[in-house]
């Protein structure tokens, strides 16, 4: 029996796809399971923030659900999410992401580039860099 051929760029739209389905119902857990640490993420600011392990992400993950409810936060959605660049183990996403408001419109649209891997067979996201200004920015750690 022949193995199916497995695409890279689809894998990690996959994992990018289950990432945002539980960052839009706020499970914390959901979206660990879709990322590799460390984990580095270089912000609107350009401040350059890391977390060495899941726990580390996980408090700031906890405190932003109250930030973005601050903001009238409802939901996150994606546009043009494209993979500019692929191989075996490496996968670099681009799209634009919108934050939504209660009324249904977008009060924040920012582009990011997500760098996914897929280490100890599993896809996640290793590294992300975007234009996002808003709740994620505030209370984060940065690496000293």
């Amino acid at each position: 029996m022949r193995c199916p051929l497995h695409n890279p760029a689809t894998e990690a739209i996959e994992s990018y796809n289950r990432w945002l389905n539980a960052f839009n119902n706020r499970d914390v857990n959901g979206m660990l399971d879709e990322m590799h640490f460390p984990h580095v993420r270089i912000t609107g600011e350009s401040q350059i923030q890391m977390w060495k392990s899941r726990a580390d992400h996980l408090i700031q993950l906890e405190n932003m659900t109250d930030r973005l409810r601050a903001e009238g936060w409802r939901k996150t959605t994606t546009a043009n999410l494209e993979a500019v660049q692929h191989g075996t183990k490496k996968v670099h996403l681009v799209m634009r992401q919108s934050r939504i408001n209660s009324q249904g419109t977008a009060y924040n649209i920012f582009d990011t580039l997500w760098i996914f891997t897929k280490e100890e067979k599993r896809w996640g996201v290793r590294f992300r860099s975007s234009f996002q200004l808003g709740s994620s920015e505030v209370c984060s750690q940065s690496i000293t």
